[in-house]
């Protein structure tokens, strides 16, 4: 399947009409259909059936999909590499971080590379774990900063620090009397917390059972900050990590986990890549913040 053939059958099970690949697209409905008709030709079997204006995929299609928009996802990101390289853009830094890292620590890095580096154009991504190690794979971020350690051996991960977890509360929760808030305290609360089987998660599990307790979230959260407006709304008490800059928000408060796990931050990059001058320099800069601001490396 060549490069203009992948992109014509992504889109098409994309939205399943010819007219809307083709808009999609930005060719005619002639050619589309004519490029799909050689490639089938060409794979020796159909990927479609016509059924009143719409196209429904075969099972080769389906089989094959998941596969084509991996590889589609690849194309899309050497694209844009060219491009900024057109452009002049060589001195281009793309960076990711999951929303704790991103609103606590990334604001200072990016100001102190900005100052070294006023002319490299720096591109930011702010996600969750599972789509940070898509940009690193499709090239569309150098690096990444997670809440985790444990990753598959195509991303390599260099520990910057631990933080640990805290109690989000209203400001006028009985629990904000008190210095900080235990896995007993939680037993008879509603909590907020992440979902299963995420590193938070686990390591929150793992320490409420070495102290002979139960840990179980009643609303679980992909993304910690989310807690926020739920706590806000009196749902219940969240189970944060420690990162997060939570004195921003209004009507909450926060307490130190009593016994809390550590969570490890981690700079992840793609094993085997060679960084830029431009990117060693964010690099640098990620290292010599983290140092100054977290305990030290597990």
């Amino acid at each position: 399947m060549r490069a203009r053939q992948l992109e014509v059958f992504t889109a098409v099970m994309r939205v399943g009409t010819v007219t809307g690949a083709a808009q999609s697209l930005n060719i005619s409905q002639p050619a589309l259909s004519q490029i799909l008709l050689h490639c089938e030709d060409e794979l020796g079997f159909k990927l479609f059936d016509r059924e009143k204006g719409r196209l429904r995929p075969t099972a080769e299609a389906l089989e094959i999909h998941a596969e084509a928009e991996r590889l589609f996802a690849g194309l899309e990101g050497l694209r844009r590499k060219t491009q900024d390289l057109r452009l002049g853009q060589a001195g281009l830094v793309r960076v990711a971080a999951s929303v704790p890292p991103a609103m606590s620590l990334l604001p200072d890095i990016l100001a102190r590379y900005r100052a070294g580096y006023p002319d490299v154009l720096l591109r930011s991504h702010v996600a969750p774990i599972a789509s940070l190690i898509a940009l690193l794979r499709a090239g569309d971020a150098a690096m990444a900063m997670a809440m985790d350690d444990q990753m598959t051996p195509d991303i390599m991960v260099e520990r910057l620090g631990v933080t640990t977890f805290c109690c989000l509360l209203p400001n006028d929760h009985p629990l904000a009397a008190q210095d900080t808030v235990s896995f007993a305290d939680l037993q008879t609360e509603t909590v907020i917390s992440y979902r299963s089987p995420t590193r938070p998660r686990v390591e929150l599990d793992k320490a409420a059972r070495a102290q002979g307790h139960d840990f179980s979230a009643q609303l679980e959260i992909e993304v910690s900050i989310s807690a926020v407006g739920f706590v806000q709304a009196g749902l219940g008490v969240a189970v944060v990590d420690a990162l997060m800059p939570w004195l921003q928000f209004q009507g909450v408060t926060t307490r130190p986990l009593q016994d809390s796990p550590k969570l490890p931050l981690s700079l992840l990059t793609l094993t085997g890549k060679t960084l830029s001058r431009a990117e060693a320099g964010m690099r640098d800069e990620i290292r010599k913040l983290c140092a100054e601001r977290l305990p030290s490396r597990p």
